[in-house]
Formats: structure tokens, sequence, C-alpha cells
């Protein structure tokens, strides 16, 4: 076995390989940037080498800096976790050159899978159900137009060296093939250092769901079910769960050993992946094959009881599989949600910053791969993902309700994130019923995320945790002298919501009366704890506390509430308390995120309609197109390509 091995990565994956290649005796070496002094990652392993400044092209790329890391540490063997050179044949062929062992499939492999362009002519030609499309290069964006109507609209643009929903689009006219094209191109480019573009058949309604597949060097390959990947945005991945809603056995197996056909076709070895698209009438079609650890592989991992960085560590160092796939049983349910620094409220801008709180929930049924702490410090230089937070139950329902139950008390500050959003798609009725598709997003939430509309129940739960902390405080604010029972109270929420209740003291919580029904709050939470985990009614409730102004917020279930509570007669008084209007801001278009000017595409005195292009940022590796949001004329252009911006910075001006 391997004595000492490098992880050519940073972040959650790094530390996720080092803490197997821990446990099986093997000491680590990590690779850190500038921006990445001091990072989690660095920190676990054994041994740290700084190979160069924070973009990714000039350090994580760089296949010199990481070969001679290895030269100076002696390591035999380097996994390369996902993205960056996990799937590059030349970094492959360059650590064989220098007898160091890639810890993933073979050249053949990396070579035909690796590329999405010949992984479908190679599927075509071995009898897999492809996808329609358009396999040869696009020349420029004329010749994508014109080959998306001839393979008929909805068409995805695509980057064949792409993956992890960068250099992707969907088009529905010529206009969108066009823009998308350039989008993909660019993105491509930035991303993984090549612009070759294909175009394809967009199924519309369609499932992800993709097989792991594990093979060795002897010939053997096995398959260890699927992973339902449908909840998506902008082709990004963002709750993934094994096994899928959708599949019996039956599709299962077809599915899987089509996967374990295409990768004996190639010769694999190592763990992969094969994605398909799967329609309503469990037809499904070959995708592409990652030929790479993917980044859902823990809820793999939850149901086979099956470490996949360990067999990828024993397969590259010639052991034979230890399972056959009759050995091979899928036991429960997982559920994984993607943890990101962007901001759900405001179309999903990424987010930069400290994170100035950082608390990870823990359980016997929850897992958490991550690669910061609290101060780590989120740049604009890398991929948003925080983390992913897994949770496992006996079935579907169980790890479902677990997610929730882990997403409310999931603590970040300092940034921007998604834990509200995920917990809202984890409690939608259609994600429960597993009514899935890769547009679930934009067709639940198509004017974007503005948070949850609680139920009745749900919110009264909220008032009576909110009164019980409320309580609790003015209690030790005023030594024990707070009169609580029997009195009456109204929670406000803004001017918009009063909740009339009466309270009274009871050992070890309260009693809330609101229009007649009792909610029995038994709860120990005192001052200070930002988590509050009750039982009302019988029924656990949790959530995060924090003071808000005069008054308290509480998150639950993806909702976030603010509460003042008053006695009767300061409510009343309290409507008549003057409101702060915002400022109008409709005549500027700022930079809604740090990121880097890749284009303005307006001048000075230009006439602008609404919902014309007028800029482009781009931010953690993703293009984001800015777009007028009505008519107008351009008075000032304070931004040109190159610039770096903060947010909220004006790039143009408007009559």
């Amino acid at each position: 076995m391997f004595k000492k091995i490098l992880i050519a990565n940073r972040g959650e994956i790094a530390c996720r390989v080092i803490k197997t290649a821990r446990e099986m005796g093997i000491k680590t070496v990590a690779v850190y940037s500038d921006a990445d002094d001091g990072a989690m990652h660095m920190q676990m392993a054994d041994e740290a080498i700084h190979i160069g400044p924070a973009p990714a092209a000039e350090s994580y790329l760089i296949i010199e800096k990481i070969i001679n890391a290895c030269k100076e540490t002696g390591a035999e063997a380097v996994h390369p976790g996902y993205g960056f050179l996990s799937e590059n044949q030349a970094f492959a062929d360059a650590l064989a050159k220098e007898n160091i062992t890639f810890i993933g499939p073979g050249k053949k492999a990396i070579a035909s899978m690796g590329d999405k362009i010949e992984s479908k002519k190679l599927a075509l030609e071995a009898g897999v159900n492809t996808v329609p499309g358009h396999m040869d290069l696009i020349e420029d964006a004329d010749h994508a137009v014109k080959i998306s109507g001839e393979i008929g609209y909805p068409v995805m643009i695509k980057a064949s060296a792409g993956g992890g929903g960068k250099g992707m689009r969907v088009a529905w006219n010529d206009d969108e093939a066009r823009e998308g094209f350039q989008s993909a191109k660019n993105e491509a480019i930035s991303s993984f250092g090549d612009d070759r573009i294909f175009i394809e058949k967009f199924v519309v309604d369609p499932r992800h769901i993709e097989i792991q597949v594990l093979a060795d060097k002897q010939g053997n390959c096995i398959y260890l079910g699927e992973r339902e990947c449908s909840i998506q945005r902008r082709h990004q991945k963002v709750i993934e769960e094994a096994p899928s809603p959708f599949l019996d056995e039956a599709l299962r197996k077809a599915m899987g050993e089509q996967a374990v056909a295409l990768a004996k076709e190639v010769d694999y070895h190592s763990a992969g992946t094969v994605e398909f698209i799967v329609g309503a009438d469990r037809s499904f079609y070959f995708l592409e094959m990652n030929t790479r650890l993917q980044v859902e592989h823990p809820v793999t991992e939850l149901i086979t009881g099956v470490d996949l960085v360990e067999q990828m560590i024993r397969v590259a160092n010639g052991e034979a599989l230890s399972l056959k796939q009759e050995d091979v049983t899928l036991t429960g349910w997982a559920v994984e949600s993607r943890l990101y620094a962007e901001d759900p409220y405001r179309g999903f801008l990424p987010s930069i910053g400290r994170l100035s709180r950082y608390h990870a929930p823990e359980g016997k049924n929850v897992r958490v791969d991550t690669g910061v702490t609290e101060g780590s410090e989120i740049t604009m230089f890398y991929d948003p993902m925080i983390a992913k937070l897994c949770t496992y139950g006996p079935d579907r329902a169980t790890a479902i309700e677990r997610m929730s139950q882990a997403l409310d008390a999931y603590e970040v500050k300092g940034i921007a994130h998604n834990i509200n959003f995920l917990n809202a798609v984890c409690n939608h009725p259609r994600f429960k019923e597993g009514r899935l598709t890769t547009g679930f997003i934009a067709e639940e939430y198509p004017d974007g995320f503005s948070g949850v509309d609680l139920t009745d129940g749900a919110y009264n739960n909220i008032v009576a945790l909110a009164t019980l902390v409320h309580l609790r405080q003015t209690t030790r604010e005023i030594m024990g002298m707070a009169e609580t029972a029997g009195s009456n109270w109204v929670a406000s929420e803004g001017l918009d919501r009063q909740t009339a209740l009466s309270v009274e003291d009871i050992e070890h919580g309260i009693d809330v009366t609101i229009d007649g029904h009792v909610l029995a709050v038994r709860c120990d939470w005192l001052p200070g704890h930002r988590r509050i985990v009750a039982d009302i009614n019988g029924k656990l409730v949790a959530g995060l506390v924090e003071k808000a102004g005069d008054g308290i917020r509480i998150t639950h279930g993806g909702g976030v509430v603010e509460l003042a509570l008053r006695r009767p007669r300061l409510a009343e008084l309290a409507k008549f308390m003057p409101v702060k209007v915002a400022p109008d801001l409709s005549k500027f278009l700022l930079c809604p995120m740090p990121g880097l000017i890749v284009s303005v595409n307006v001048g000075l005195g230009d006439e602008v309609k609404a919902g014309q292009p007028l800029a482009v940022v781009e931010a953690m590796k993703m293009e984001n197109i800015l777009r007028a949001e009505q008519d107008g004329i351009v008075s000032a252009v304070n931004a040109a390509a190159g610039d770096t911006l903060a947010v909220d910075d004006v790039i143009l001006e408007f009559e």
C-alpha cells in the first residue's frame, strides 16, 4: 500500500480524501494557493506545499507544480478529487512519466469518456441509447444557430470538457442559441482551458439519474445503485439522493448493466459515474461518464456502506475488488444538500466574505463534508460550495425530515447562503412526493426565491417559540420579575400580521393560547443559545434564534420570521411608528456581486430596452448576464471590461 499520497485539490473534497487516507494509515500531502493559506485541508494533511497565486489557472491547474510537490515530499500517488485536473489526460500522463500513480482510471478511459463528444460517439457505437445531437465541434455562433435549428429547439449547448454546470446553456430559439454559445464558450475556456462546444437535444421534463460504477485493473466491474440528481439550478446539482424514488429494480438493473458494459468497453478502473437522462416513460439515454469521484458520492456510501475513496486507493494500488455485484445491497435512504455561498433572495448571486459564525449540525444520521471552519474566508476564486450536508434514514420520508431538522440547526453568518432555500425545497410537497425533474426549481420558483409561505400551524409554532424566547430574555433582564401567568401579548410581524395570544408559565416551558388553541411548549432554552429545540404538543420543532432590533428573528423550515412581542396597548401604538423608505435605485445598474467585468454591452447615450443584456460579470467561475429592468437611456458608464468590482458598485447610470 502507498505510504504517502498527495491530494491535488482543495476544500471539502481534499479534506474528505485525507480523512480516508488517515484511516488507512497513509500519510497525506496537501497543496494550497495564496487564497487557501491556513485552510482546513492544509491543516489536516501531514504536509502542505504552496503552489502559487489564488487563481486556479496559476496554481491548482499547473501540472508541473503538482508534480514538483510530489517530488519534494516523496508522494507516491495523487488523488485528484473532482474538478481541476481530475479528468485531465495530460496530467495523468505526466504523473506516469514520473512513476507517480494516478488514483483514477487509465488513459483510454480518460481520453474517451472525459471528452463528452468522444464519449457519446463511443456510447453510440456500443449500442447505448444516446440523446440526439451534433457531436462534432461547433465553429461559431452562426454554426450553433444552424445546428440548433436542424436538431430542433430546445437544445443544450455544452462544453466538451465541461462539468459542474459550467459551460452549459439551454436555448429555445436562435437568439438564445447565439448568446448561449458565446457564454458557454467563455465559461469553458475560463474553467477548463478548453473552449470546444457541442449541441444536443434538450429532453423536456427529464430526470437526471446516475449510476455509480467501481472497477479494478483485473477486469472486475460492478455498479452500486443510482443517485437521483434532478434538483438542479442552471444545470448544477443542488440536492441529490440515493436511491431514486423513480426507479424500480428492473430499471435499476438495466441502467446498471449498461453502465458496467460501457465501463468495460473503455477498460475502466477506479470509481466512476455514468449519467443518464430518464424520461417519464422510463426510457433512458446516456448523457456522459465522469471519470472521477462525484461531488454527491456520500449518499451512495451511506446506503451501501462502501467507502469509495478507499476503493479508489486500493484499485490504484493494484488490488482486486473485494465486492461482487451480488454483495451490493441498498439499505435505507440518503439525501445530500449542497450548501452554497450564494444569496437565493437576490437571484442566487455569489457571496464572498469571512465566516463570522459557522456551526454544522451533528448526529448519528447526519454527515457533513466541508473544508471550512469558523473564520474561513470564502473567496471569488473558487466554486461557491461551502459544504455537503447528508442525512440518512430507513426510508425517504425519514431522511428528508432529518435533512430539514439538520438545516434548521445549521448556523452560517458573514456571507449569504442557500440554507433556507434548501429547506424550502425539502419541505415542498412535490419534492416529498418524489415528482422530480431537472426543471423542478425553475417550475416551482419561476420568479426566484423570496422565502417560504408557512402554514398557519407552522407560523403559530414560531410565534410560540418567539414568545418563550422573549419571556426568558425578559426574565433575565429584570432579574426574574417578569409577569407571565395569564398575561396577554401581541406578536407583531411588521405592520402586516399581528397574532394575539395569552401565556401561562408551566414547569419546563409555557402554554401559549392562540385563537383558543393551546400550544404546549416544553423547552429548556436559555438566553445566549442560538439554537432552540422545543416539544410543541408532542412534536419537535427546531430553529435558529437571533435578535432583530427590538424583536426576535426565528428561522425554521426555510422560513424567516421577525416578531416583536408587545403588550396589546404598545402593539397598537407601534402601528404609528414611521417606516423607513428604501432609496430608488432604478436609475443605476449595480454590480450584484464581487466579480470581474467581462464586458459592458452598451455605451453612453445608448437607448436600452427592458430585458436587454447590459453587462457580463464573472464570479466563482460562472458568467452572470446583467439585464435592463426597464427602458432607459445610458447617461454614464462607470466600468469597463477587466475591472474588478465590489457589491453595489455602479456599472451604468440611466436618464
